[in-house]
């Protein structure tokens, strides 16, 4: 299969640089996996396609204003870093630019000294692992300091960094938004669950890694990075619950879907439990778990287009995004919403 099966052609203009003023507002359209068949709605509206002894699952993973902005301190010459993974205590592995001037040994500074850095190593994809030092709570500093990491798509300055979060988010450990659940306000999930509709939570924290590019030119060729997933027992139990009674398990995003793929086994069962996954799902994958997704729309020759490929049939999804960018839909972070189910 060729990545460029998977392309499609995106105004720039239709990339949605800042967030609607309501969550729920944003449009959605509505795909049958079975037939390709869609239609146009609100997503508000999204309680209109569940069904009473459904399961929503969310992701409840937090976004941590991951990005720092600073300087070398031998030479004062600027530099960013964007926090990749907690590896233990104050040791992360980052992303640096640029990457050449961050050599093991170089002190970096940020916020005045507020927060001080220094390069231990480097290590794959030039990544860096970097040791900080400062005094007082590192939570509250990189609050105080860190912004969050925008895709490098969007342009436009985040004036609230609440509206990169979901209104579910819990568990710090992202670096970037599992941006379906970005549309649920706690008024529309309260009315989702006064219908009958079950609500689990699942964990999974977004690398950058969900933002670069397929370099390979043949899909299976791809190698997906790792993400830290965690399933809670009483959550895996509201989920196989609902799979054992005959409700269908709606995933909200590509993220709670993988972790969900992720963590049943071959006879559709979920177990709890935490891990890393790479799991890649393209088409011809054989979904264990997850029968409906709610998701945004996705870059072209992504492993997020292909995901949704996978659910729907590609020849359904390309036809669906042709119809979006007629529509002028919004696409990506901030951008409108599809259910396929």
């Amino acid at each position: 299969m060729n990545v460029k099966d998977f392309d499609f052609e995106l105004p720039e203009e239709l990339i949605a640089q800042d967030p609607l003023e309501d969550r729920s507002s944003s449009r959605l359209l509505v795909l049958d996996k079975k037939t390709g068949e869609y239609r146009h709605d609100v997503f508000r509206h999204i309680i209109d396609y569940l069904k009473p002894g459904d399961c929503l699952v969310i992701n409840n993973t937090k976004v941590i204003p991951a990005r720092l902005l600073g300087v070398r301190k031998e030479t004062g010459a600027a530099v960013e870093v964007l926090l990749l993974k907690r590896r233990e205590n104050d040791i992360w592995e980052v992303l640096t630019r640029p990457g050449k001037k961050t050599r093991p040994g170089t002190v970096l500074s940020f916020g005045d000294g507020l927060l001080e850095a220094t390069v231990l190593e480097v290590v794959e994809d030039g990544n860096r692992l970097i040791q900080f030092h400062y005094q007082g709570i590192f939570e509250e500093i990189l609050d105080q300091l860190g912004q969050m990491p925008l895709p490098p798509y969007i342009t436009h300055e985040l004036k609230d960094k609440n509206r990169y979060q979901t209104v579910y988010a819990k568990y710090e450990g992202s670096a970037a938004a599992p941006t379906a659940g970005l549309h649920f306000t706690e008024a529309l999930l309260q009315e989702i669950a006064s219908k009958g509709v079950k609500i689990a939570q699942v964990t999974l924290h977004v690398g950058l890694g969900t933002f670069r590019p397929v370099k390979a030119e043949v899909v299976e060729e791809h190698h997906m990075h790792s993400e830290f997933y965690r399933v809670e027992p009483d959550q895996a139990a509201i989920i196989n619950e609902t799979k054992a009674a005959g409700g269908r398990i709606v995933a909200v995003g590509t993220t709670s879907c993988r972790t969900l793929e992720s963590a049943s086994d071959a006879d559709g069962v979920l177990h709890a439990g935490s891990g890393n996954t790479e799991i890649f799902i393209y088409p011809g994958y054989q979904f264990k778990m997850v029968d409906a997704l709610i998701t945004n729309f996705h870059l072209p020759q992504s492993t997020l287009i292909m995901l949704v490929s996978a659910l729907a049939g590609r020849e359904h999804v390309l036809a669906a995004y042709e119809e979006a960018v007629r529509q002028r839909y919004r696409f990506f972070s901030f951008g409108d919403a599809m259910l396929i189910m």
